[in-house]
């Protein structure tokens, strides 16, 4: 029957504690094998291409999955992505594009360039819900998947809270809207936002509507992709609590929350939601 595997983010595993060294990368893949995470995600928004491509070893070493986050500057640009992907064993890619034309219709053609040299090179893409990117917009990229019937969608619906600067209790327009995104996403990314902020700590009480939402949101994304899955199917869902500035700080310069901690707490959630639907 369909499964569910629980990623962390390399990049989420950074601390950026002010005159502090970061763990050493190995040693990172250890703590993420330790805390039970099915596997690792590498970000090519915060590592260089040669410095991802030192990690490959860890993966086997430590007996983790592996998936790739690619953010190309070009059509040829995403080709490198594509073949570390297969390096690490990554089942497909995440595209955050950095190619962004100003209309949708010339978003189209960028979209099934992309998707063309992903056929050739024999691994999937997933564009994500993502500010900064070609998707940057829900609006447009509603558009896009109207307009691209094979385009996937990676879902990190953090991003398009603070897009539209929603506000509880949401509008049904945005739960119709959403309802489309997740027909459409094979992934998913564990961030809860409100309009202001696209990371908020997990465990504030103030933060707990919020979590209810996105919680809705997963259930009904778990859902549907059950739904449309093979029984040997597998479905990731990527802890991606980021070191600041996304993580809240106070006058310190530390954190106002443990982000370890918070991730362990979304896992747990996802799987509870995953197994309930």
């Amino acid at each position: 029957m369909p499964d569910l595997e629980i990623y962390q983010s390399l990049w989420a595993t950074e601390k950026r504690i002010p005159g502090v060294p970061e763990t050493p990368v190995e040693a990172r893949f250890e703590a993420v094998k330790a805390a039970g995470y099915d596997g690792m995600a590498i970000d090519l928004g915060a590592m260089s291409l040669e410095e991802a491509r030192a990690t490959v070893p860890f993966f086997a070493k430590h007996g983790l999955g592996g998936l790739l986050t690619a953010f190309p500057r070009s059509i040829e640009g995403l080709r490198p992505a594509l073949h570390l992907a297969k390096e690490i064993g990554s089942p497909f890619v995440v595209v955050v594009g950095q190619v962004m034309p100003v209309t949708v219709e010339g978003m189209i053609p960028v979209i099934r360039d992309w998707l063309r040299l992903a056929e050739e090179e024999g691994v999937p893409l997933q564009f994500e819900t993502h500010r900064n990117c070609i998707t940057n917009d829900m609006f447009t990229a509603l558009q896009l998947l109207d307009a691209i019937p094979e385009m996937r969608m990676a879902a990190d619906l953090s991003h398009y809270v603070v897009d539209r600067e929603m506000t509880l209790p949401l509008e049904p327009f945005y739960h119709g809207q959403i309802s489309r995104i997740l027909d459409r996403c094979d992934s998913f990314q564990g961030r809860i936002a409100n309009r202001c902020q696209v990371q908020l700590p997990v465990q504030f009480p103030q933060t707990r509507p919020w979590l209810d939402l996105f919680l809705g949101w997963w259930r009904e994304g778990f859902a549907r992709w059950k739904a449309r899955a093979g029984a040997d199917d597998t479905l990731i869902f990527l802890c991606e609590l980021g070191p600041r500035d996304y993580a809240i700080t106070g006058a310190d310069g530390l954190e106002l929350s443990d982000r370890d901690a918070d991730a362990l707490i979304l896992a747990d959630h996802a799987r509870r939601l995953f197994a309930e639907v």
